[in-house]
């Protein structure tokens, strides 16, 4: 079975970024027992993803890993399609390559790189890393690639060159659209917060925390804002917004919003827990992530 198999089935995404390597080994020997089928793991300014993945590889047996992306600022085309071959044939094809343009303060406000034109560089870096050479030994199948594309724009290009996309932070809806563009054929791995409580306090809290950290981000905000929501809605933290943006409540509400994302069109849907405590810090919400656990 390849990683583009396994994809067919529900996944988790999640930072580590605050655990131990062995904490998090751990960590995703749980989620693979959970019957998850791939471990979405970001790009900050923490771990390299691609060594952190190359380590929890080694310490799981059947658990693909995704990179949530890998931005394609931090990495020469040649030196990305080195990794990912690297990895997808290291770990018998359990290996997603996901990557994106991340975002201008990132980019330009931290590397010091030029922003200016995100679809192009993607389009140039896709072409530069088809170019690359590669002479070790091959991995049993290309690793899947797709691109953490929201827009119209992006969508087409993840149609056009890669195995399809990787949207975050999005809705029912916009799978729907970007089902659409993708067509059939293609990977829609959508990233889905979920939240398990039906205190709606202790869910807005903890909404309010996550949307906290990316609500600044333009592409963030500009999908938001496609999708029919107002500054004012995003600023303020409206119910239609939080609502639609973070599926919160019992078990079965959670599990419907991921099934109205595969009934839009997903191929994968990666759902990432928001721990409703506020003292728990970066503690993984374990009730969540087994209430949710295709192998539960």
């Amino acid at each position: 079975m390849t990683a583009r198999d396994r994809l067919s089935t529900t996944g988790a995404w999640y930072f580590t970024e605050a655990m131990t390597a062995p904490d998090a080994a751990a960590f995703a020997q749980r989620i693979e027992s959970l019957g998850y089928s791939t471990l979405w793991l970001p790009e900050t300014v923490g771990r390299d993803p691609m060594a952190h993945i190359g380590f929890l590889s080694s310490q799981t047996s059947t658990l693909s890993f995704a990179t949530g992306i890998a931005s394609i600022f931090n990495r020469h085309p040649g030196f990305m399609k080195q990794s990912a071959d690297t990895l997808a044939e290291q770990t018998n094809d359990r290996f997603v390559l996901g990557m994106g343009v991340s975002h201008k303060p990132m980019v330009d406000g931290l590397r010091g790189l030029d922003y200016s034109k995100p679809l192009t560089s993607m389009r140039e870096y896709i072409a530069a890393m088809d170019a690359s050479i590669y002479m070790a030994p091959p991995p049993p199948s290309a690793p899947a690639r797709v691109i953490a594309a929201l827009g119209p724009k992006m969508l087409e290009l993840a149609a056009e060159a890669t195995d399809g996309a990787h949207p975050y932070w999005t809705t029912p809806e916009h799978t729907a659209m970007a089902s659409e563009i993708l067509g059939p054929d293609k990977l829609l791995c959508v990233e889905q917060k979920v939240c398990l409580t039906t205190d709606k306090d202790a869910a807005y809290a903890a909404s309010d925390a996550a949307l906290s950290i990316y609500d600044s981000l333009p592409n963030y905000r500009n999908n938001w804002k496609r999708l029919g929501f107002t500054d004012d809605e995003i600023d303020q933290r409206a119910p239609r917004f939080v609502d639609a943006v973070v599926a919160w409540g019992d078990e079965d509400a959670l599990q419907a919003r991921v099934d109205e994302h595969y009934a839009a069109g997903a191929t994968h849907v990666c759902v990432q827990p928001l721990n409703p405590d506020p003292e728990a810090g970066t503690a993984p919400h374990w009730e969540a992530f087994e209430a949710l656990a295709p192998g539960s």
